[in-house]
């Protein structure tokens, strides 16, 4: 398993974000410190996670937070959600440093909470499967999980999704057929 180890060293926040034992935080939803919000967010902590959509909501929630259209709670709702949230952690046995990571539905639940957020759309139930699938393959056979695949149709359905997207622009359409 692959993580990553917080550090900024270039980062002064006087105390407000700290990284004890891998957790960067206090962080509301993984993205702001309540003291220091909006002006200071961090996109990407999460791991074992489909990244890139992840991150791209992140970065729309946070645009949207810096342009006024979405407003974030007071700074003390902010912490009792995330000191909840820590509770729940510790409660559950669950050390710091795992803060970030997201198993299971987790991920498609924050990404979905994130998408509702900015009113953007939720995350693509075939890409899900695809998440599923794909770890599914990786614990059962770590050494050739890339050799075989049985997710065809659910690669028809991402591509189908593709070209509904790319109907939004006809004049990149001619691509689609090369």
């Amino acid at each position: 398993m692959v993580r990553y180890k917080y550090y900024f060293p270039f980062l002064d926040t006087k105390g407000e974000v700290t990284v004890d034992d891998n957790r960067v935080g206090p962080l509301y939803k993984h993205v702001f410190p309540p003291a220091l919000a909006p002006g200071l967010s961090f996109i990407g902590l999460p791991w074992q996670i489909t990244p890139f959509p992840m991150f791209e909501l992140q970065s729309k929630w946070v645009a949207a937070v810096l342009s006024g259209r979405v407003s974030l709670p007071s700074q003390e709702e902010m912490m009792e959600d995330t000191k909840a949230f820590y509770d729940k952690l510790e409660a559950s046995g669950i050390p710091k440093r795992y803060t970030h990571l997201m198993p299971d539905d987790s991920q498609f639940e924050y990404d979905n909470w994130l998408a509702d957020q900015c009113d953007y759309p939720r995350i693509e139930k075939w890409r899900e499967e695809m998440f599923y699938i794909g770890f599914k393959r990786i614990y059962a056979q770590s050494a050739t999980y890339r050799d075989n695949w049985d997710d065809d149709h659910l690669i028809e359905e991402a591509y189908d999704d593709f070209v509904k997207f790319m109907s939004s622009y006809p004049e990149l359409l001619p691509m689609l057929k090369t």
